[in-house]
C-alpha cells in the first residue's frame, strides 16, 4: 500500500477560511503551469502627460458639468459631477411581500486628485505629498463621518479596475446605511471579539509578525502583507500594529510611517511588471455617524488592495464561473505571491531615468 502523499499548499488544492467575510476561498496553485491562450489586455500608458487642459481633473480644467477647476498646487477634493449617492431622495414606497424590499440611500460623493500631475502616482510621489493624501482622506472622514454611517474612501486604478481617467485620484463616497462588505466585517469582527477579548485584525497583525511567511513590508507602525485567505494574485492587507478604530486616530508618526509603507508597498506593485500597477484599494474603520457614540473596540483600521494581475502586465485574474457561481479561487498560494512582492526592489523602475519631484 502507498504511503498518502504529504500535503503541499503550492501543489494541492485546498480551502482556506476567510474570518473577515465568514466564507472560504479555494486555492489551486498548481494551475499556473497551464498555458494561457484567453485574452490579453492592453498595457496601461506608461507615460501620460503631466498637464492635459482637456482632462476634467488636471488644475484650471473645464469639468463636464462647466465648473473651472482651481489651479491647485496639492490635493484638490470636489463634489462628484456624476454622483451614485445624494443628500436628498424620496423614501421607496413599502412593498407588503418580504421578497421585494427596499429602504433609502442617501449621501454624498466626492472626488479627491492627490497631485496637480497627471505623470505622478502614489508610488512616485513624495513622502510628503502622500502624507499630505493622508491628512486629507482623514480630514474628509471626520467632517462626512460626522453625520453618515459609513465613509468609503477608494480608489480604482487604471483601466483594468474600471477607472476612466489617468490623473491620479480616488472618491469618498459616504452614505446613511452601512454597506454589505461593511457589515460583514462588523458582525465578523465583533464575534471575534466577544470570543477572543482582543480585535481580529490586531491578534491577526501580530500572528503575520511572527510567522513572516506572508509578509511583505513592515515598519515600527504598520504591516502589510498577503492575507492567508486572499482571493486575488496579489492581495495585500494593510495593518496598523496598534489598536486603532478610524483613520483620524492616526498619530503624526504614523501616519509619516503609513505614507513610507504605502509608497514601499505600491513601488513594489509598480515593479512586479514593469507597470503603473491596477488595483482596487479602500480602507474599511469603524463606523460613523450614529456609531460614533457606540462600542467599536472591536474594529481595527485596515486597508485591501486588489490588484487584477495574474500572470504578465497583459494577463488579469478573471473572477467568472466557478468564482460568480460557487466560491472564489485563487491560482497561486498567498506565500508565493508575498515571496515575489517582498523580494522586488524599492526603488521605481521609473526612477532609473528620471526622479520624482
Amino acid at each position: 500500500m502507498e504511503a498518502a502523499a504529504k500535503f503541499q499548499p503550492s501543489e494541492h488544492q485546498h480551502l482556506r477560511y476567510n474570518p473577515l467575510r465568514e466564507d472560504w476561498v479555494l486555492v489551486s496553485a498548481h494551475r499556473m503551469r497551464r498555458p494561457w491562450q484567453g485574452q490579453v489586455e492592453k498595457p496601461p500608458e506608461e507615460d501620460p502627460p503631466r498637464h492635459d487642459p482637456a482632462n476634467p481633473l488636471c488644475p484650471g480644467a473645464t469639468r463636464a458639468n462647466g465648473k473651472v477647476n482651481p489651479h491647485y498646487e496639492s490635493t484638490f477634493v470636489f463634489d462628484n459631477d456624476f454622483p451614485a449617492l445624494q443628500p436628498d431622495a424620496p423614501e421607496p414606497e413599502a412593498d407588503d411581500h418580504p421578497l421585494f424590499r427596499s429602504a433609502s440611500a442617501r449621501g454624498v460623493c466626492k472626488v479627491m486628485c492627490f497631485h496637480p500631475w497627471t505623470d505622478l502616482t502614489l508610488p512616485l510621489m513624495s513622502l510628503a505629498d502622500i502624507r499630505r493624501v493622508i491628512d486629507k482622506w482623514a480630514e474628509i472622514a471626520v467632517e462626512l463621518g460626522a453625520s453618515y454611517t459609513w465613509v468609503q474612501i477608494f480608489e480604482n486604478k487604471g483601466a483594468m479596475m474600471g477607472c476612466s481617467n489617468s490623473h491620479p485620484h480616488c472618491q469618498i463616497w459616504a452614505s446613511n446605511f452601512l454597506p454589505s462588505e461593511a457589515s460583514l466585517e462588523d458582525q465578523s469582527q465583533r464575534k471575534y471579539y466577544q470570543d477572543n477579548s482582543v480585535p481580529m485584525l490586531l491578534d491577526y497583525a501580530r500572528l503575520e509578525a511572527e510567522r513572516k511567511e506572508r509578509v511583505v513590508v513592515e515598519n515600527a507602525d504598520w504591516l502589510v502583507v498577503v492575507p492567508y485567505w486572499a482571493v486575488w494574485p496579489f492581495q495585500t492587507l494593510l495593518l496598523p500594529r496598534r489598536h486603532v478604530c478610524r483613520l483620524e486616530e492616526l498619530r503624526e508618526s504614523e501616519r509619516d510611517s503609513l505614507a513610507s509603507i504605502m509608497k514601499r508597498l505600491l513601488t513594489r506593485y509598480d515593479n512586479l511588471f514593469q507597470v503603473s500597477f491596477p488595483y482596487s484599494t479602500g480602507w474599511h474603520g469603524a463606523p460613523t455617524g450614529p456609531y460614533l457614540e457606540a462600542d467599536c473596540r472591536h474594529w481595527q483600521l485596515h486597508a485591501h488592495y486588489y490588484p487584477p494581475l495574474l500572470r504578465s502586465a497583459t494577463i488579469r485574474k478573471f473572477m467568472v464561473g466557478y468564482e460568480m457561481l460557487a466560491q472564489a479561487q485563487r491560482d497561486l498560494t498567498p506565500e508565493q505571491a508575498a515571496e515575489r512582492l517582498r523580494n522586488l526592489p524599492e526603488h521605481h523602475y521609473k526612477l532609473e531615468t528620471k526622479e520624482a519631484p
